[in-house]
C-alpha cells in the first residue's frame, strides 16, 4: 500500500498556530488532501500528549489511529545553543516508537526548559548530546534535521548553522540518516552535495494549521504499509522509501537572498555584487537556501545520482484556483466555492494534482484551469522567488513575469 506522509506538523499548542488544531479537524482535512499517514507534532507539551493519550487508538508498534487516519507520534525541538562563541540554532523532528518513550523523552528535556511554554520547546543542549541521549533512550527513535537548509534554525541554515553533518553532530552523525529539505529547496538541490550522498531526503510541511493548503503540501512517500520499523527503515537506508512531494523551491519564503523591509531580493549572483547588503539601506541581506546550496555544492546543478527515488514539484491546489480566480488569496470565498466543488467530483487533492487526466478535470473545472493542474503535474510552472520570510508567487502569465522581474532590477543599478 503506498503511504504519502506528512510527519512534521504542530498542534494548536505552539506559538504562531491555528487555535482549531485538533485530531478532528487533522484526520478531516488529511484525509481531503490525499494523505494517510501525519506525525502528531507537539508531543512534547503535556496537554497535547494527554490528548493523544486519550484520543488515539494503538494498531500496530508505533502507529496509531484517529477515525480513519493514521498517525506517529512525533515533535519538534529547537536546538539553540553556543559553539565558539558562536549561536547555532538547529530544529529536529524527533519521532518515538511509544508514548512511553515520549514520556522519557519528555522528562529528559524538561530539565532544561519549561515544556509547558510552547510545543516546541527550545533547550539549550548541543546537538551532538541531544541524539546521543535521545537514542540511549531508545534505539527506535528517528531524529531528522529539519528543514535543513532554512538561514535561522537549521542545519546548514546561513544564519547560525554548520558546513557539515559531521561538524554539527560530530560522533552522533551516525545516528543521522535523513535530512528534511524544507520548501526553498528540492532533493535535486541537495544531490549537488556529495556528503549527503548517504542521506536520505526527506519532505513534509511544517505546517501551523489543518487547511490543504498547508498541511501536506510536502509530503513523503512511502511503499512500506503500516509498519513503524519498515517506516524508519526506510528514513535511514533509502529501501521502501519511494519519493516526496516538493513545492517549487521558489515557492518557499527563504529561496532567494533578500531583505523585506525594503522589497529587495537577489539571486546568489547579485549579492556578491553588492556584498551581501541592501543596496536601499545597506543593512545586511538574509541569505537565502539558493545562495547557501551553491556555497556547499561541489557538484553542477545538473548532476543527477543513481538509485534515488522520484519527486514531484507541486504547489497546492487552492494556490492554483486562487490564481485562475484573480483571487486576492486562497481563502476567498470563489476559491474555497470551486475547491469544495472539485474534492466532490474527485477522491482527494492529491488524486487531482497527481492522477486526474486532462480532459477529466476540462470537463469539470474548464480548460484552462486543467491546462495549469497541468502545468504544476509537469513542473512547468513559473514563480517569482521568495525571500526573507515571503512567499513566492505564481506567475500566470509570461508579460507578468516580466514585468514584476523589471520592477525589481531597477534595484540593482543602485
Amino acid at each position: 500500500m503506498r503511504i504519502i506522509s506528512d510527519l512534521h506538523i504542530h498542534s494548536r499548542f505552539s506559538r504562531a498556530c491555528s487555535p482549531d488544531l485538533n485530531l478532528q479537524n487533522l484526520e478531516k482535512w488529511a484525509l481531503l488532501k490525499g494523505l494517510n499517514l501525519l506525525g502528531t507534532g507537539d508531543f512534547t507539551h503535556p496537554l497535547w500528549l494527554n490528548e493523544l493519550k486519550q484520543q488515539l487508538q494503538p494498531k500496530e508498534k508505533g502507529i496509531f489511529s484517529f477515525g480513519n487516519m493514521n498517525f506517529l507520534l512525533t515533535t519538534e525541538i529547537s536546538n539553540v545553543y553556543t559553539v565558539n562563541e558562536k549561536t547555532k540554532k538547529v530544529h529536529h523532528v524527533v519521532i518515538s516508537p511509544s508514548f512511553e518513550v515520549a514520556e522519557q523523552i519528555n522528562e529528559y528535556l524538561s530539565k532544561f526548559c519549561n515544556m509547558s511554554s510552547d510545543g516546541r520547546p527550545t533547550v539549550k543542549i548541543p546537538c551532538p548530546d541531544f541524539v546521543e541521549k535521545l537514542k540511549s533512550i531508545s534505539a527506535d527513535v528517528e531524529i531528522i534535521p529539519a528543514h535543513a537548509w532554512t538561514p535561522h534554525f537549521s542545519l546548514f541554515g546561513s544564519k547560525s548553522g554548520f558546513n557539515s553533518i559531521e561538524e554539527c553532530y560530530q560522533d552522533a552523525k551516525k545516528h543521522i540518516h535523513a535530512i528534511e529539505t524544507g520548501m526553498s529547496s528540492d532533493p535535486a538541490m541537495n544531490w549537488r552535495l556529495s556528503q549527503l550522498d548517504n542521506i536520505q531526503l526527506v519532505s513534509f510541511s511544517d505546517s501551523h494549521s489543518f487547511w490543504p493548503w498547508r498541511i501536506g503540501r510536502e509530503a513523503t512517500i512511502f511503499s512500506t504499509g503500516f509498519d513503524y520499523d519498515k517506516i524508519i527503515g526506510a528514513i535511514r537506508t533509502g529501501e521502501g522509501l519511494a519519493g516526496t512531494v516538493e513545492t517549487d523551491p521558489g515557492y518557499g519564503k527563504y529561496h532567494y537572498d533578500g531583505h523585506r523591509n525594503c522589497n529587495v531580493w537577489m539571486e546568489p549572483e547579485q549579492s556578491r555584487k553588492y556584498n551581501n547588503r541592501c543596496p536601499k539601506c545597506g543593512k545586511s541581506l538574509t541569505i537565502g537556501v539558493l545562495n547557501r546550496v551553491e556555497e556547499l555544492a561541489d557538484r553542477p546543478v545538473d548532476y543527477k545520482p543513481k538509485g534515488r527515488p522520484p519527486f514531484y514539484t507541486l504547489l497546492p491546489l487552492a494556490e492554483l484556483l486562487a490564481a485562475v480566480l484573480g483571487a486576492k488569496n486562497v481563502t476567498a470565498k470563489p476559491v474555497l466555492q470551486l475547491y469544495n466543488e472539485m474534492l466532490k467530483k474527485f477522491s482527494s487533492e492529491y488524486s487531482i494534482l497527481l492522477e486526474t487526466p486532462q480532459e477529466k478535470l476540462a470537463e469539470a473545472v474548464g480548460d484552462k484551469t486543467a491546462e495549469l493542474i497541468m502545468q504544476n503535474k509537469q513542473g512547468k510552472l513559473t514563480i517569482q522567488p521568495g525571500y526573507d520570510g515571503v512567499y513566492g508567487k505564481l506567475l500566470l502569465e509570461k508579460n507578468e513575469k516580466a514585468e514584476q522581474f523589471a520592477g525589481q532590477k531597477s534595484i540593482f543599478d543602485y
